[in-house]
């Protein structure tokens, strides 16, 4: 099955990869060229560290290349569910006890970002929210115990 991915989720995929071999290899090769110049490599902490960031370098664009071309993109605007939380949705959350709001968008594995309110589709608050609707209830399992959370918004921007 293709791993989904949001259409902004894959953009900024493709612009780390562009980063990466556009900047960032270039700018390793001449490091370890420069390190190179500097004479024997078996001592020589410059070399190794880039060597050791080339391979990072490299590891990360293989990783996206493959995540990118295995990735089924679904343009997150053109979903009309409604109210309905489908993979996708920003949905608005209030805590059933302190009324503290949060906003997450329901995203692919590999876009997820909590510090951006991204939360994966495997993720245990993103299984509660799937299928449910807008004035519903939903009981998250969390480390500090069981929370109760409504859901008081669901949405579909791109």
């Amino acid at each position: 099955m293709r791993a989904p991915i949001t259409m902004k989720g894959a953009q900024r995929l493709r612009a780390e990869l562009d980063e990466l071999k556009s900047v960032k290899r270039p700018a390793v090769i001449q490091a370890i060229a420069e390190a190179r110049a500097h004479g024997d490599l078996k001592e020589n902490a410059e070399y190794a560290a880039a060597r050791e960031q080339q391979g990072f370098i490299e590891g990360r664009i293989k990783q996206l290349e493959s995540e990118l071309s295995h990735a089924q993109i679904i343009d997150v605007s053109s979903l009309n569910a409604g109210s309905r939380v489908v993979f996708g949705a920003t949905v608005e959350l209030a805590d059933a006890e302190t009324d503290e709001e949060k906003t997450y968008q329901i995203v692919g594995d590999l876009e997820a970002d909590i510090k951006q309110g991204l939360i994966a589709i495997s993720s245990p608050v993103a299984r509660a929210l799937i299928g449910k609707h807008e004035g519903d209830t939903i009981t998250i399992e969390a480390p500090g115990g069981t929370r109760e959370y409504e859901i008081i918004g669901v949405s579909y921007q791109g």
